[in-house]
């Protein structure tokens, strides 16, 4: 397969350039990675050099939930599109959308994944679209036995800020212990090189300060090391797209910089033109009427509350955001996905309705409900794709982190930007109505803090604005690193031969 996939001397007819961006199958993944995709195909377009292609391969599940006409999704079946790119799915041999258990389960997983990718490049060479360069979101141990065993070029697109890319990185190169042996006291402080600031334990990645024992964080962290690993061996041969802005994170950036190549490729926010893909069923939301509502609102008057597209609410937690909304006294607008919902939820969900104070609804377009002026404040999960939209609309935010990387993102926020403020959750992980109502006061009174917030807020949108322009530093980042790309492949290519490793690709596959 690996001669398939570079018999055209690995830039394809023409001298095309083709990514195949691998992406897990969730919608914080799968959203920045499709809009990466855009972004690649657009090169062309901007200054008429040589084509750039761009295919983005997704888990057969999510791929079936993107395109329901496609039937089965065979990954031997049709490509499918979504207007710009082209779309094919790689199957990890159960195709359920479930995460794998134990350790011998995860390795069946990972061989068919690798397997089936294995067959998409060759599909792909064998139709004259040879992969010139795999790019995987953040870590996916199946794309690197690929890279591996194809020869192929490979990029990490990090999904998340640059912060949390050198934590990890310094996680795993000599500061795990130390952060490990603090993780129980939130308050201490880790000084990692090249940050502008201290990083308290609460504030770190929680996979990386878990003291449960969890299996998923054993798991997400091994995965994690097994990258940084593998981007050790290849020196600098492995380039990091990250998912921020120069301006943004200069401190973060600089630091990495000295390891690896990295470049600052976002806001990878899409246009009015690039919709959101959602993976659930919101076949009955009216987006008529909440744009109408939202449109009978005075300016910067709105609450919005969304908590991602993973995050189930608890019928305590649901009272609570029910009490807060209650004492901000300000109309809000609340999205409580239907999927999934119990039951005293639903309840506590009518109580509100009928108060007649707000609006309820099981999803929205979150961009367009951000660039609404009568938006006042954001509360949200923090994660990163919900924070850069943020940024880029200019709405002040009140964090609420949770897990994963939002600590992180809301120390940025609050600490780092001044673009809003956080709120603490109790002892039992509740985001409590009076914290709720306090923190929404803070970014929408007439305080200085809100003053200061609502002045930083409008900064950092003309920051990604900017960032976003064409030819501006994004693009100008990406179309270097597509060059990167190319040259360092043309190297590799002529001076170093090509070896295999295959008893390192099955001893990789097999744990």
């Amino acid at each position: 397969m690996a001669d398939a996939a570079r018999q055209q001397d690995g830039l394809g007819d023409g001298g095309r350039r083709h990514f195949l961006i691998v992406a897990y199958g969730i919608q914080s993944h799968l959203n920045p990675c499709r809009v990466l995709g855009h972004r690649l195909l657009q090169l062309h377009d901007a200054d008429g050099s040589d084509p750039v292609l761009a295919t983005l391969s997704l888990p057969l599940f999510t791929h079936r939930r993107m395109f329901p006409s496609s039937g089965n999704g065979e990954p031997e079946g049709a490509e499918a599109t979504d207007g710009l790119i082209s779309c094919v799915p790689f199957s990890d041999g159960v195709d359920d959308g479930t995460t794998a258990r134990g350790p011998e389960e995860r390795a069946r997983r990972r061989r068919a994944s690798f397997e089936s990718l294995s067959t998409v490049v060759a599909r792909l060479a064998a139709c004259g679209r040879p992969v010139t360069c795999i790019v995987c979101s953040m870590m996916l141990p199946w794309a690197l036995d690929l890279a591996r065993e194809q020869a192929i070029p490979l990029a990490v697109f990090w999904i998340q800020p640059a912060t949390i890319l050198a934590t990890y990185y310094h996680y795993f190169h000599g500061y795990g212990d130390l952060i490990a042996s603090h993780a129980a006291d939130p308050a201490y402080e880790v000084t990692l090189p090249g940050l502008s600031r201290p990083i308290r334990i609460r504030d770190f990645p929680s996979f990386l300060v878990d003291t449960t024992g969890a299996e998923v964080g054993k798991v997400v962290n091994a995965a994690f090391c097994e990258l940084f690993e593998f981007m050790d061996e290849q020196t600098r041969d492995v380039k990091v797209l990250v998912n921020t802005l120069d301006q943004l994170e200069p401190a973060a950036l600089a630091a990495m910089r000295e390891h690896m190549d990295v470049f600052a490729v976002g806001p990878m926010v899409g246009s009015s033109a690039e919709a959101r893909i959602h993976l659930f069923n919101h076949a009955g939301a009216d987006k008529t009427r909440y744009m109408e509502w939202l449109g009978a609102q005075p300016e910067r008057s709105v609450v919005y509350v969304s908590f991602g597209s993973i995050w189930t609410y608890s019928e305590q937690q649901m009272e609570e955001i029910a009490d807060g909304l209650r004492r901000c006294g300000r109309p809000y607008l609340l999205v409580v996905r239907k999927d999934g919902r119990q039951e005293d939820v639903s309840r506590c969900l009518e109580d509100v309705v009928k108060e007649g104070k707000g609006m309820v609804v099981e999803w929205c377009d979150q961009p367009e409900v951000l660039s609404h002026p009568s938006v006042g404040c954001f509360v949200t999960h923090c994660g990163w794709n919900s924070t850069l939209e943020a940024m880029a609309l200019g709405v002040p935010v009140v964090a609420a982190p949770s897990m994963f990387d939002q600590p992180t993102n809301a120390m940025l926020i609050e600490e780092e930007w001044a673009a809003g403020v956080r709120g603490d959750r109790n002892g039992d992980g509740i985001f409590a109505g009076a914290e709720l109502a306090r923190c929404v006061e803070l970014v929408m009174g007439d305080g200085a803090r809100a003053l200061e917030v609502r002045t930083k807020v409008e900064s950092l949108k003309g920051m990604a604005r900017d960032a976003m322009a064409p030819r501006g530093p994004a693009e100008r980042n990406l179309r270097s690193f597509v060059l990167e790309v190319q040259t360092t492949d043309e190297a590799r290519r002529k001076d170093i031969p090509q070896v295999h490793n295959h008893d390192e690709i099955n001893a990789k596959l097999s744990q």
